[in-house]
């Protein structure tokens, strides 16, 4: 026999951020605790809003399923003491069983004997056992921030109001922080009333008559739709944005959309500060044209009827031009601030103690612009624009709207510069150097962009990792892996011709300026061995096989266009329908650089070639390496690899005569100096034993 299970806590108003990550954590702990406790179940379903985090387990069996089963323990070394008595590390194995030592036995495993033991129990009610089971659950929930209340000891996200557990009509008694479970739950706080929950099935039905919508897909399907439907009607465009969209699902319970208007006139502020200014302030939805222009309208969800609506529609076009007031205001007052002016004040913010002022920082983001401009060999208004980019990059810190609206710097950079006379180039670029800002953003569609941009990341980690500051398992505080995810994603986004190297160079060069607790060459091989993981992440995320991306990092990632297109192609021929043919070329190539590891030079004397086959295989390799070099050289990786393979049948005929590690000292020095030229040109493309075939 089986039935569901019910649990429900009653909240006050949890943070809309944290009520996903709670519901999940609800349903993991419900299924660790239902499997390690025996108790078979059909499903489980996890429901939240602001007010209430349930649990409904469908089909769960009355009865825990009995355990019988053999343990194993210590080994018998272990487990016996020198007289042949049970040993302590036997005893405690004994009681953690809970059984008794005579019910031992000895079997062996992989040629050792190991101490066992049968554990039988007798499976229980399971409604004996949800009393503290559900007790402990609820208890070990964590949360981002806690919170106490009167005097109890119980941290809990908010304090709990009630708690409905139900294990089919049977109350589950539970008892937190002097709230007894019941029955009973609460709808909507407005329009809702109490109302009596007989059984778990008809939970979601008994809540919707007192107008709650705990099924969070539900309640977002209801979102959405409505929201479309809208724009269907008016024929708008409206921006849904998922994180908003989120926190809007978790602040009500029973939403209903309406719309609202304000002044055009606002329309002359940037759409970018309106749009922050209602999606942050207002959780609001934008309103756009076909042509992605805000239009002065507004979209919100309501939570509660359509009782009134134009009401509340009202009353939130109020709410909303006093913000958009205030953006007004301090659009027009940063326009006041001369960006020299600005950059004084950066003087007085501190970027990092070790590390100096924001200024501080600005003046190395454009010595380092300055070298990468010239490393990159750009035109000279090119290298101009973004030397005075760097210059500016981040004299918008200190506008008023970048203080209210963090998340808009850089676009204000832009505004704020073009109306102050400077060029379309360099105000771009005041934007473009954060990108990308995060995942799956763009890079800077700018050379100038590029540069500035690169300089204010390479800047950023090469000054964190002089003073010691290296991420470290999950911590990353300067967000130093995103930076670098970033600086990879910008130089193939662009097709820079930049090494790394090149990169760490200027940077370096511009922190030694100031004095570096550490050493440039530890801060390389650490700046190094970060970035590997970055570029092995994108050439994973590029589809290449793991083995594929082994053997291409392997040899070296400091060129990442030629990297890509390394593995790009190493991958199509080891997986495609070449790939037979492939196998056969790389078994030749892997014969060469097996030997050739153990050559000591690359000296190569033509005289005491003794076999035919000697003088075939070097005269090859003299014809293709020009053109393998010059291939490599221009990035042209397929011309390389094509000429490579055309030594496959003399390297195979090579190794079917020649014994190369002759008796001889000199003959067989020259025969390994003559596989390591070849070698070093295969191990140029990639280190092909690393593939898995």
């Amino acid at each position: 026999m089986a039935k569901d299970l019910l649990l429900e806590l009653g909240l006050e108003e949890v943070p809309a951020r944290f009520v996903r990550g709670a519901m999940n954590q609800l349903k993991e702990k419900a299924v660790k605790w239902f499997d390690d406790s025996r108790i078979p179940y059909e499903a489980v379903e996890v429901f939240a809003t602001p007010r209430r985090l349930a649990l409904y387990v469908k089909g769960v069996v009355e009865k825990q399923e009995d355990v019988n089963e053999q343990v194993k323990g210590p080994s018998r070394k272990i487990a016996l003491d020198d007289q042949g008595n049970w040993s302590k590390a036997a005893l405690g194995f004994a009681r953690s069983q809970g059984v008794e030592p005579d019910q031992f036995f000895f079997q062996e495993l992989a040629g050792v004997e190991y101490v066992y033991a049968n554990k039988s129990s007798v499976g229980t009610d399971t409604a004996s056992v949800l009393p503290e089971g559900l007790t402990n659950l609820i208890t070990s929930m964590s949360f981002p921030k806690n919170m106490r209340w009167g005097s109890y000891e119980l941290k809990f996200v908010r304090p709990i109001k009630w708690i409905i557990a139900l294990f089919g009509q049977d109350i589950i008694p539970i008892e937190i922080t002097n709230v007894k479970s019941g029955n009973v739950s609460r709808g909507h706080r407005f329009l809702g009333e109490e109302t009596v929950v007989a059984s778990p099935a008809e939970y979601k039905e008994r809540l919707r008559e007192q107008h709650v919508i705990v099924d969070v897909e539900e309640r977002e399907q209801i979102i959405v739709a409505q929201i479309q439907e809208l724009a269907k009607e008016k024929s708008w465009e409206i921006a849904i944005k998922e994180d908003l969209l989120e926190e809007v699902l978790f602040l009500v319970e029973y939403p209903n959309v309406l719309y609202g208007t304000f002044d055009p006139a606002f329309l002359r502020i940037p759409q970018e500060v309106l749009i922050t200014s209602m999606r942050e302030h207002q959780r609001y939805f934008p309103v756009l044209n076909a042509e992605g222009q805000l239009q002065p309208y507004f979209v919100t969800v309501r939570n509660g009827d359509r009782t009134s609506i134009d009401n509340v529609a009202k009353g939130n076009e109020k709410v909303l031009r006093a913000r958009l007031s205030d953006a007004k205001f301090f659009y027009e007052e940063d326009q006041k601030l001369a960006i020299n002016d600005a950059l004084a004040k950066l003087e007085n913010i501190v970027y990092h103690e070790e590390l100096g002022s924001v200024a501080d920082k600005v003046r190395r983001i454009r010595a380092t612009a300055d070298l990468l401009a010239a490393k990159l060999g750009v035109e000279a208004d090119t290298a101009a624009a973004a030397s005075r980019a760097a210059d500016i990059c981040k004299f918008d810190l200190v506008t008023q709207m970048v203080y209210e609206f963090p998340e808009l710097q850089g676009i204000m950079g832009e505004d704020y510069a073009r109306k102050a006379g400077e060029s379309a180039a360099v105000a771009k670029a005041i934007n473009e150097h954060y990108q990308p800002r995060f995942a799956g953003d763009r890079a800077p569609a700018s050379v100038v962009g590029a540069i500035v941009s690169l300089a204010d990341k390479m800047d950023t980690i090469a000054g964190c990792f002089s003073i010691g500051i290296i991420p470290t398992g999950s911590q990353d505080p300067y967000a130093l892996r995103r930076q670098a995810s970033g600086i990879v994603q910008i130089i193939l986004a662009q097709g820079l011709d930049l090494k790394l190297t090149d990169l760490f160079d200027a940077a370096l060069e511009v922190h030694a300026a100031r004095g570096m607790k550490r050493s440039s060459d530890e801060i390389r091989k650490d700046l190094n061995d970060f970035f590997a993981l970055r570029v092995k992440n994108v050439l994973s995320e590029q589809a290449n096989r793991y083995d594929v991306v082994d053997a291409v990092m392997a040899t070296g990632f400091n060129d990442l266009r030629i990297t890509v297109e390394r593995a790009a192609l190493i991958n199509e021929l080891s997986s495609g329908s070449e790939r037979s043919e492939f196998k056969l070329t790389i078994d030749a190539f892997n014969r060469v650089c097996n030997l050739a590891s153990k050559a000591e030079s690359r000296s190569v004397d033509p005289a005491l070639f003794e076999e035919a086959a000697e003088g075939a295989l070097y005269e090859q390799w003299q014809k293709a390496h020009p053109a393998v070099a010059s291939a490599i050289a221009e990035g042209d990786i397929a011309s390389a690899l094509a000429n490579l393979s055309s030594l496959k049948q003399a390297i195979n005929a090579y190794f079917d005569s020649v014994m190369v590690m002759a008796k001889d000292d000199a003959v067989r020095s020259n025969r390994l100096a003559s596989l390591a030229l070849i070698a070093d040109d295969i191990t140029a493309i990639a280190d092909f034993s690393k593939l898995v075939w």
